[in-house]
């Protein structure tokens, strides 16, 4: 008779073998779960490894925040913003509030993508590319001097035009800086060069200047200059300009001569917007009463020794800081209204002013609880 067995049941019904053809697959497959659980582990950890280090890797973009105020017609550490000696002044309130922008990046500093990434879902920051921002191959020492140079001379030409709206006389010295690449005065100026007469009269600012080049109607200006200590006199050739104004083409150093001293102590802060708003300080320290009437104003924008205020930049974000510092008005430079349309937090109103003497008026008329005949931004 055949023999016949049946099937084991088990791995122990297997003889001689105590189950070791069955069990040694199910451990090897155990093994291999668990390196592969191990390798898992350590790739997310590899991975996320390397997400944390790109996100901390410096990128070259700059991101613009809301700045700190500083009153102009208050103190900053112990000490008075604006001084003026060789003229009366008088006591007054509210606040005249400069304006200012946090650039963290390159050169000066750098940012990762995380702070790139937070700058794009607040809407008080803005990301820009650093190269718009500075010319490749600026340091941070040159951007240190660009800028403290830039606030020197928008003091002093915040003075001039407080002065000039006060209908106070001051000094000018102009020398010529460099020229403009459209020049035809190349072969009779030089740079360094002092002008002291334009067609037989004494040159005594910027605007008497240009009014004797509006006169020339084309014609050569007869100029009058110092050179290396002598008095030199030649006929500089002018162009038109794209606005149909006669040009020299010469970029311009001014000195100026006050009859008043004014200091304005106001470390590490640079640039030139600041410029408007010193000089309503200025008024305001020279003139009886507040100007503010006690308000709360803020603003920004360069001045130019005439009273022209120009545009600058990171509108949205000085705005911003005025009302986190609890500015409720705001004057911005006409060139910058625009871009303030939709970005005008609540509680604070913007207008737009071209001149010192609209700033001033708009402040008066806060003052008196009216409403500024200035456009409002925003």
């Amino acid at each position: 008779m055949r023999e016949t067995r049946r099937p084991p049941e088990s791995p122990s019904d297997v003889p001689g073998t105590a189950g070791a053809v069955s069990i040694a697959p199910a451990a090897r497959r155990a093994r291999l779960l668990r390196r592969r659980r191990r390798a898992t582990t350590l790739a997310g950890a590899a991975a996320g490894l390397l997400t944390l280090t790109a996100l901390a890797l410096p990128t070259p973009y700059i991101v613009e925040s809301p700045g700190p105020t500083f009153n102009t017609i208050g103190e900053h550490d112990g000490e008075p913003v604006i001084t003026v000696d060789g003229a009366p002044t008088y006591p007054t309130t509210g606040s005249l509030d400069l304006t200012t922008v946090y650039l963290h990046g390159p050169p000066t500093g750098w940012t990762t993508a995380l702070d790139v990434l937070g700058g794009w879902v607040d809407p008080t920051r803005r990301i820009v590319p650093g190269e718009l921002v500075y010319p490749s191959g600026t340091t941070a020492d040159e951007v240190d001097a660009e800028n403290s140079q830039a606030m020197a001379t928008s003091q002093d030409w915040a003075v001039a035009a407080a002065l000039e709206e006060l209908g106070i006389d001051y000094g000018q010295e102009l020398s010529v800086a460099g020229f403009a690449p459209d020049s035809r005065a190349t072969d009779v100026l030089r740079e360094h060069d002092r002008l002291v007469s334009a067609a037989g009269e004494p040159v005594t600012g910027l605007e008497g200047l240009k009014d004797r080049l509006a006169a020339s109607g084309g014609r050569p200006v007869e100029l009058g200059i110092v050179r290396d200590g002598r008095r030199l006199t030649v006929q500089a050739p002018v162009y038109a300009g794209p606005d149909g104004s006669w040009l020299l083409g010469i970029y311009l150093d001014s000195a100026f001569r006050f009859p008043v001293d004014v200091r304005i102590a106001l470390e590490n802060v640079g640039g030139p917007s600041a410029g408007m708003m010193f000089a309503l300080g200025i008024i305001d320290e020279m003139t009886p009463g507040a100007l503010t009437g006690g308000q709360h104003i803020a603003g920004t924008g360069t001045i130019d020794p005439d009273g022209t205020v120009g545009e600058i930049g990171g509108i949205v974000q000085k705005v911003a800081g005025a009302r986190e510092a609890g500015a409720e008005h705001f004057l911005a430079p006409a060139g910058n209204c625009a871009a303030l349309a939709g970005h005008v937090p609540d509680g604070i109103d913007a207008y737009s002013v071209a001149t010192l003497d609209e700033a001033r008026a708009a402040v008066e008329a806060l003052a008196q609880g009216r409403s500024p005949r200035a456009p409002t931004c925003g």
